[in-house]
């Protein structure tokens, strides 16, 4: 039996002496991990049984203490600015439920809507959320999100979906960062190792679930992630934050932030992070990783019409991993263990113009580097981007929203490992697109109709049309109803047209023989047309309620085609090749649904909650067999539960007492060594703040604290890692005092 497994999203080869019948989507390094028997035979998925958990009697003895804390004195109100019932709640702090339905959000029309008004699944992590949660990264706030799959691969490496698909690359799911997009095209998706925003410095993280692709394009399938951060005006003054712990061993960031003159302001920032390896049972402690990053901000408002941001960053890293790594002289598999060298930099401007009341000009243009090499490969990427966008108000609350984009991205591949190769080496991916969207108010205030379109063309697979068609009812101010249909694309990037990567089978007397994991440059883009409705509602003073559900259908998702025998020589020695090509061979379709209440209990206490549930059910196509075990890899790679609660309290003597506790089902497809498999899983992190004053402020974080540690995904050669137990505390200080 032979063993395909994708990191990077290329497949990789091992042995096991036994067949466990399963195939994993080990979206980790990228993507496939097949249990294929030498004979190509039918697969057959070993299904584990889910593990028991006891976390709701664990967290409720939490609860009980921290009760007990708040009675030994007298409870401390909310603080608040005097003048906070007139800033607007962009703040994002200390939100009431009343607030929380009116902030604006940019990422569902590029133009600022109320989430109560805005007809799709659309959830704000606020700055707030991200300092109570006790986060140190991006991925770790993301998971306060519902229906964001967030599973940790290692202590540098992350698999973060919306919706299904799981994988450490996200291929379905665009990310964004002040509206510049960190979708790679040589992988399909998101270094996510390397995605770090100093969390002071961000002031929302919109999380669109469901299809996005009328505003944002290709490869916004199944959610969009855009990360905003604070204007320069709201980040004056010093900043300082040091932490430490024993998996988080270091983490530090300073900025500082100006103005020359009352309309020109700016901020310059540097961070620096270490992370120790998580828990490895055969002693490969492969996973440290450091990072170091530098940037400014700057925001000018002209007169009462012209704004301009400029703004960039700087970095580098080590991101340690581990992979499998196939040789022709001599015709061998080892297991690799490397740092991988990291770097790059981006330069952002945005100039907004208003042209009346309710309408204005938006032009955005960035510049995007960046650098990645290892024992197997490596690649330089340029990046170019500009994008203009048009908001018109007209007669009648009616809205128009249009706009034109193009991106240029040469990149320059670099051989390193003889088995692993892009052809060709140098390549200019290019974007070229349009939209437009109207708003049509059908009766003032209670019902709105919005329609829109997204015309573009890649270098991949040419031209693509993404319509999407909104409904919003609001029968009240209080409640909303809305419903959705939307066709969305995922394009083909370098890994699906242009790869040729190698995997050692077995050594014959003939010749060594080995895998051929071959792009095909007529591969479609991968399409889904999707059907949304959602509820929201102010139930009353202190209970908000978020329900969505949605059916999307897939078609010419990726698949392999038919098997093919061939010899190369080039380089030599001679090699028997078993020829595997990417195909558009399955179908199918996902239902599901996700609900996040938020109680407002009293002024000091705060319940919040999540559960959302996912249902795959994919296909091959006529014509097409499931060579690998592809189905089940797509299909057991995302939890069909994932459960969620935290508890915030606010205590006595400018205390704070936060819980966090999360279930996730099992990952069928997740596998480590045989019989080792990702199991359903519950842990819970406990946070612990004081505001010392003077602008001192202490947090005790604990994470993960209910088993040693516990496995979340796949993707590392060897057993499954354990995400360890941690333990960090931080401190920062500000010289505004707060």
């Amino acid at each position: 039996m032979v063993v395909l497994s994708s990191a990077r999203g290329i497949l990789r080869f091992s042995k096991h002496k036994e067949f466990l019948c399963s195939k994993e989507w080990l979206p980790e390094r990228g993507v496939v991990r097949w249990h294929v028997p030498t004979s190509f035979g039918s697969l057959k998925q070993s299904v584990p049984k889910l593990s028991r958990t006891h976390f709701l009697l664990r967290i409720a003895a939490a609860n009980l203490l921290a009760f007990l804390m708040a009675l030994a004195g007298p409870i401390e109100k909310i603080r608040a600015s005097p003048q906070s019932n007139q800033n607007p709640p962009e703040n994002l702090k200390q939100l009431s439920l009343e607030q929380l339905g009116n902030v604006e959000v940019t990422t569902v029309s590029k133009d600022p809507q109320q989430v109560q008004k805005t007809p799709a699944a659309v959830f704000v992590i606020t700055q707030e959320d991200i300092r109570r949660s006790g986060a140190t990264s991006i991925p770790e706030a993301l998971r306060l999100a519902p229906g964001v799959e967030v599973a940790r691969i290692d202590a540098d490496h992350w698999s973060v979906a919306i919706r299904g698909f799981a994988g450490q690359f996200s291929k379905s799911l665009l990310v964004l960062i002040d509206g510049r997009s960190v979708y790679t095209p040589l992988f399909d998706g998101v270094y996510w190792d390397v995605q770090s925003v100093m969390l002071e410095d961000i002031e929302r993280m919109e999380v669109i679930r469901g299809p996005g692709g009328t505003i944002w394009g290709a490869n916004a399938v199944n959610g969009v992630i855009n990360i905003i951060t604070k204007s320069a005006k709201e980040t004056q003054g010093a900043l300082a934050t040091l932490g430490g712990g024993n998996v988080d061993q270091g983490t530090s960031a300073v900025r500082y932030g100006g103005s020359a003159g009352k309309d020109f302001d700016y901020r310059i920032y540097g961070t620096g992070s270490l992370h120790g390896p998580e828990h490895h049972s055969n002693a490969n402690r492969f996973d440290d990783f450091r990072m170091g990053q530098m940037g400014f901000r700057t925001d000018w408002k002209a007169d009462h019409k012209n704004t301009l941001t400029v703004e960039g960053d700087i970095y580098g890293a080590l991101s340690g991993e581990s992979f499998l790594l196939a040789t022709y002289s001599p015709p061998a598999e080892i297991v690799a263990v490397d740092k991988a060298n990291v770097s790059g930099g981006n330069l952002l401007a945005r100039w907004q113009h208003t042209t009346g009341e309710g309408s204005d000009i938006q032009i955005q243009a960035y510049f995007d580097r960046t650098n990645r090499q290892d024992l197997e490969l490596g690649e330089t990427r340029d990046t170019f981007d500009i994008d203009f966008v048009q908001h018109m108000s007209l007669h009648g609350s009616q809205e128009l929203t249009w706009g034109l984009g193009a991106r240029v991205s040469p990149s320059n591949f670099i051989p390193i490992a003889p088995t692993v190769n892009f052809l060709p080496n140098k390549q200019t991916d290019t974007i070229y697109s349009g939209f437009v969207q109207y708003e049509l108010p059908l009766v003032r205030d209670r019902l709105t109709l919005t329609a829109g379109t997204k015309l573009e063309h890649n270098n991949f697979s040419g031209f693509d049309y993404q319509p999407s068609v909104r409904l919003l009812w609001a029968p009240t101010e209080r409640q909303s109803f809305w419903f959705a249909v939307t066709r969305a694309v995922r394009t083909p990037s370098r890994i699906d047209d242009d790869v040729q990567f190698n995997i050692f089978v077995e050594n014959t007397p003939t010749a060594p023989v080995y895998f051929e994991i071959l792009g095909n440059p007529k591969e479609k883009a991968e399409q889904l047309i999707g059907y949304e409705a959602g509820y929201r509602a102010q139930v009353s003073r202190r209970l908000y309620l978020d329900f969505t559900g949605f059916y999307n259908s897939y078609r010419d998702l990726q698949s392999y085609g038919p098997l093919a025998l061939a010899e190369s020589n080039t380089p030599p020695p001679l090699r028997l090749l078993i020829v595997v090509p990417y195909a558009n061979g399955i179908q199918g379709h996902t239902v599901g649904g996700e609900v996040a209440p938020n109680w407002s209990i009293t002024h000091w206490w705060q319940l919040r909650g999540s559960y959302s549930f996912l249902h795959m059910g994919l296909e091959d196509k006529p014509g097409y067999t499931d060579t690998g075990g592809l189905l089940a890899s797509y299909m057991g790679s995302s939890p069909r539960h994932v459960l969620g609660f935290q508890s915030l309290f606010n205590l006595p003597k400018h205390f704070e007492l936060d819980e966090t506790v999360r279930h996730s089902s099992a990952l069928p497809a997740q596998i480590g060594l045989p019989g080792q498999v990702v199991r359903a899983y519950s842990t819970a992190d406990v946070r612990l703040g004081w505001h010392a004053g003077g602008g001192l402020n202490f947090s005790v974080v604990g994470q993960n604290l209910l088993q040693p540690n516990h496995n979340e995904f796949g993707g590392d050669p060897g057993p499954l890692v354990g995400i360890k137990r941690a333990l960090y505390a931080k401190i920062t200080w500000t010289s505004d005092g707060k």
